[in-house]
């Protein structure tokens, strides 16, 4: 399609930002502005020559501002193909005239959610004249200019200037597919939202509603394209983490960074976990972040060169001072102090986020999961086991030392890959086995790292699923374990609770499974 003439322009916003001077703009090529409600009024104290559209359409808003753009003047306006015969005669016919371009964006239902909006509240602010603009326009790209972010206000201006007051039919194609996405975006999340008011958990139709924040150097591996998108629900993250310092984040770095941040929001104490490849391969808390990030380090050095680095607590220069004697990719904290800033500027390649806050374990995303023709969806795993839940299995009870070790094991075996087995003492990891076919072998591999650096005697062992039989077990008891946790419900749990009686450990069940895939 050729270039299209703009002049007349229907402005009808919420998000005002950089508006004035855009319409400045259109104003300054001659381009006559409708306008509606709280709209007109910003134009028009700006000095700016505004039509009504009430006077445009001889009809005024009414229901509180529900039904204003909604009439056939101003859909005729914008749908009319003018290339099109009986579409012309019915504008001539009917004095419609024609909108070459409609800035529009939404009313801010996002908004209502993340502050907690009751539910008239939040129905008030689903807009229908908004959408029903942005949609026709788009469908009439061939002819009509949809704007519906101000961040595309300066392409716009830029191609008008260039083309005499016009616009290409390459940028209104693509304006109109940011248009799409929005208005399909905002329906989602309505329709989540009130889905979820019904305790419909699994809707029909599953949408979700996610903005693109960068598009990534590629995926997994350099053959393959990938992008970071966001979602709404507040929830802090890496995702939504500021970057001080660093080249940009990889795929990878953010995968690995989102397993060690949702970890670390599990302790109360200081604590630091060390992530390399989605699994942690140090754990600690303590009663410094210092000391914390040392006893981590401590479990796998040679693992954490090149890992992912995050604490819970604000990042202060004794602990970075420490971390940075380290090489890694990626150190995530909820704030830093200005003397752990200056601390690790000389680490130019090392990646620093600030997320403003730690993930609470108890809210956890709920996971989407690829499939071949479809997605698997699911809650998020945010069950916290507590020493309350806990039932004593042996003839030995865990003493008061063994329980705060087998709590702090269990909820670091909640983030390892399954089958998971981490052998603790003294609230550090000293051993991790992770994501292998048998949960003997992982078994054996949590022994060995320990052996490795700081020995398995007096820890304990915690394991994501039940001991399917005795020999997983068996291989910590011959590690040095004095205890025990792990799920139940095995059909050879009593041989396993002999196994444990025999060797004089404590062993507590959960009830509670955490596999991790």
């Amino acid at each position: 399609m050729a270039d299209t003439i703009i002049t007349r322009a229907l402005i009808s916003v919420f998000d005002k930002s950089l508006l004035v001077p855009f319409a400045k703009f259109l104003a300054e090529c001659d381009v006559e502005i409708l306008s509606t409600g709280g709209t007109a009024h910003a134009l028009k104290e700006a000095g700016l020559a505004v039509t009504d559209v009430s006077d445009h359409t001889g009809f005024p808003e009414m229901m509180d501002g529900r039904v204003k753009t909604l009439h056939p003047l101003i859909h005729g306006g914008v749908l009319a193909r003018r290339d099109n015969e009986d579409h012309r005669a019915a504008m001539s016919q009917h004095t419609i005239a024609p909108i070459d371009m409609v800035v529009s964006n939404l009313y801010p239902f996002e908004e209502m959610l993340r502050r907690g909006a009751d539910f008239t509240e939040c129905i008030e602010n689903i807009d229908i004249g908004g959408p029903a603009l942005i949609r026709s326009a788009s469908k009439n790209h061939d002819f009509v200019t949809i704007v519906t972010d101000p961040s595309d206000y300066e392409a716009v201006m830029a191609e008008m200037r260039e083309t005499g007051g016009a616009t290409g039919a390459d940028l209104r194609k693509r304006l109109a597919a940011t248009a799409f996405g929005r208005t399909a975006a905002y329906d989602a999340l309505i329709a989540r939202w009130l889905e979820g008011t019904c305790s419909n958990s699994f809707p029909q139709r599953f949408t979700i509603t996610v903005t693109l924040k960068q598009q990534l150097r590629y995926g997994e591996n350099p053959h393959q394209e990938a992008a970071l998108y966001v979602n709404e629900d507040g929830r802090p993250g890496v995702a939504t983490a500021r970057q001080v310092q660093g080249k940009e984040l990889s795929y990878n770095n953010l995968n690995d960074t989102n397993a060690a941040y949702e970890l670390v929001g599990e302790f109360e104490k200081p604590a630091v976990v060390i992530v390399k490849h989605a699994n942690p391969c140090g754990v600690a808390e303590a009663g410094t972040l210092e000391a914390a990030y040392k006893k981590a380090l401590a479990c796998d050095p040679v693992s954490a060169f090149g890992g992912v680095i995050a604490i819970n607590y604000p990042l202060d220069l004794a602990t970075a001072n420490a971390i940075a004697e380290l090489f890694a990719e990626v150190v995530i904290a909820p704030q830093a102090d200005d003397d752990a800033l200056a601390a690790l500027i000389a680490k130019k390649n090392m990646r620093l986020l600030i997320a403003g806050a730690v993930p609470d374990p108890s809210t956890s995303t709920m996971g989407i999961h690829s499939l071949s023709g479809g997605v698997l969806v699911q809650d998020g795993d945010s069950n916290c086991v507590r020493a309350p839940d806990l039932k004593i299995m042996t003839k030995r009870s865990p003493t008061t030392a063994e329980i705060k070790d087998l709590l702090f094991a269990f909820k670091v075996a909640k983030h390892t890959k399954s089958n998971a087995i981490v052998y603790a003492r003294d609230g550090q990891t000293v051993g991790v086995g992770a994501g292998q076919m048998s949960r003997v072998d992982s078994a054996r591999i949590a022994a060995w790292k320990a052996a490795e650096h700081l020995g398995a005697k007096g820890s304990v062992a915690a394991s994501d699923a039940f001991f399917p039989f005795a020999d997983g077990l068996n291989i910590a008891i011959e590690a040095g374990v004095t205890a025990a946790i792990q799920p139940g419900g095995s059909m050879r749990d009593d041989e396993v609770i002999a196994a444990a009686n025999d060797a004089d450990i404590a062993m507590v069940f959960t009830g509670v499974r955490h596999f991790r895939h």
